[in-house]
């Protein structure tokens, strides 16, 4: 009787304290926020090409009209 006693003893205390034991941890801190890339002459650049492209081609098929 005493060895069970005992046991139960043991597994209450088990079931008591441990969780504590195991959740007692300080969580990780948060990731540093992602480094965003500047936006300056490249995109200036792609907008004028395409601007012109555009146009270049705008011209093309009018001229292609008249004859």
């Amino acid at each position: 009787m005493k060895k069970i006693l005992l046991a139960l003893f043991v597994i209450v205390l088990a079931v008591i304290f441990l969780p504590d034991l195991l959740m007692g941890q300080v969580p990780p801190p948060p990731p540093d926020k992602p480094s965003q890339a500047p936006i300056d002459g490249g995109l200036a650049i792609l907008a004028t090409v395409g601007g012109a492209y555009g146009l270049k081609k705008l011209r093309d098929k009018k001229s292609c009209k008249s004859f």
